[in-house]
C-alpha cells in the first residue's frame, strides 16, 4: 500500500474516534445527572454516587484520548494530501511537534509504520474507556434494583 493511501486509511480510522467520543459524552452526562439526582433524593445512595463518579471519571479520561486521536486524524489527513513530499513533511512535522513540546526531539525520524501504530494504539485506548463506560452503565442498570434493597 502506498504511503498516501496508508495515511488516508489511518486518518479515516482515527476519525471514528469522534463517534466514540459522542457516545462517551452522553454516558458521562448521564453519570453527572445521576450524581446530581442523589442530592435531591431523601437518602443518598452509595452505589449511585460510585456509579456517577466512575462514569464521569472514565468520561474525562476518554475525552483526553479523544482529543489526541482527533489531533492525529487531522495530522494524518493533512499529510496524506501532500504525501509525495513525505520526507520533507516528516522532518517539518518533527520540528513543529518538538517546538510545541508535543514530542521529544529524540523521537523524531521514526518510520511511518511506527507512527501509525502509535496513533491506532491511542484509538484503542479511547475505545477501551468507552467500553468500560458502557459496561459499567449496563451493570448498574441491571444491578440497580437489587442494590437499592441491599442498602
Amino acid at each position: 500500500m502506498s504511503i498516501d493511501m496508508h495515511l488516508q486509511v489511518t486518518a479515516s480510522l482515527l476519525r471514528r474516534g469522534g463517534s466514540l467520543d459522542r457516545l462517551s459524552t452522553g454516558i458521562t452526562l448521564l453519570g453527572a445527572l445521576l450524581g446530581l439526582s442523589q442530592y435531591f433524593m431523601t437518602s443518598l445512595e452509595y452505589w449511585g454516587l460510585v456509579c456517577s463518579a466512575s462514569l464521569v471519571l472514565l468520561g474525562v479520561l476518554q475525552k483526553y484520548w479523544a482529543l489526541r486521536v482527533a489531533f492525529d486524524a487531522d495530522l494524518f489527513q493533512n499529510l496524506a494530501t501532500d504525501a509525495h513530499h513525505i520526507s520533507d513533511l516528516t522532518e517539518a512535522l518533527d520540528q513543529a511537534l518538538a517546538a510545541l513540546r508535543l514530542q521529544s526531539s529524540g523521537r523524531g525520524g521514526r518510520p511511518w509504520n511506527e507512527r501509525i501504530n502509535g496513533a491506532l494504539k491511542l484509538l484503542r485506548r479511547q475505545a477501551l474507556l468507552v467500553a468500560a463506560q458502557v459496561l459499567l452503565t449496563a451493570f448498574f442498570i441491571l444491578a440497580g434494583p437489587w442494590l437499592t434493597f441491599t442498602g
